[in-house]
């Protein structure tokens, strides 16, 4: 049974399991899409590459979406990374959706351009030719969203994108979800949307299950609305919305 609760702006779905948030947050990005093209034709959404979008995006490449009307994008990639690496957010999100459909049009982030300057320029331009409808977001352990960690987070960030150098939790969470098999070996910088384009989306739908996500949630709801917790901002926004389970949920008291 799903709860539903506000905490300021923003409205909290609570599911028993993770399999149901995932399904419950699958639903409702579907609807959001579906709504998106039929009012305008076409759906702009930025996606999340995580293993906590797992669920969520098993049920949606089981959908009868429209696929060729929606372009794609990621909101984060770490810094020369080789895109058929494992650990590489481009293939983590071809490997579970984008090979499965067939969606009109899909632009990885980095890797692209002969340098790291003419990529941030690229999403820059692509990001910006049209409002984008759906943001679908994770939270890191750290509270991150994308890859502005606290250290580097600014919620006036006069940038679209940026490089940014991950903190050591943020590089420690990639080991904890079995991304890499120790510290040594997580990139140290990233390409990442700042904060504003991704507040900006006319939708946000954030995904985050798991009891390694319990203080990020705490902190996220009930915390200081701060860059050291860049998610607690979503407090702030209007049609923001968080997806998780009674793991992630465990650590706020009602």
């Amino acid at each position: 049974m799903e709860k539903i609760k506000m905490f300021g702006e923003l409205e909290v779905h609570i599911s028993t399991t993770r399999k149901e948030m995932g399904v419950a947050a699958g639903k409702r990005i579907e609807q959001i899409i579906k709504s998106a093209i039929k009012e305008n034709g076409e759906a702009r959404v930025i996606f999340a590459s995580a293993p906590s979008q797992n669920e969520m995006l098993a049920y949606l490449k089981d959908t009868d979406i429209d696929w060729s009307k929606v372009t794609g994008f990621h909101m984060d990639e770490y810094v020369g990374i080789d895109k058929t690496a494992p650990q590489s957010f481009t293939k983590f999100l071809e490997d579970r959706l984008v090979n499965h459909v067939s969606m009109g049009h899909w632009y990885p982030f980095g890797g692209t351009t002969p340098s790291v300057e003419e990529d941030l320029k690229l999403y820059t331009k692509l990001l910006n030719e049209q409002p984008i409808d759906l943001v679908i977001l994770g939270i890191g352990e750290n509270g991150h969203l994308a890859f502005n960690d606290p250290a580097f987070c600014d919620f006036n960030d006069p940038l679209t994108v940026k490089t940014v150098d991950l903190d050591e939790v943020c590089r420690k969470q990639q080991v904890n979800d079995g991304c890499f098999t120790h510290l040594d070996l997580v990139p140290k910088q990233a390409l990442t949307i700042t904060i504003p384009p991704l507040l900006a989306c006319k939708k946000k739908v954030a995904v985050v299950p798991g009891p390694t996500k319990k203080h990020a949630i705490l902190n996220t709801l009930l915390g200081e609305i701060t860059p050291n917790c860049p998610a607690s901002i979503l407090r702030t926004c209007k049609d923001s919305e968080l997806y998780i389970d009674e793991d992630s949920y465990s650590l706020v008291k009602e």
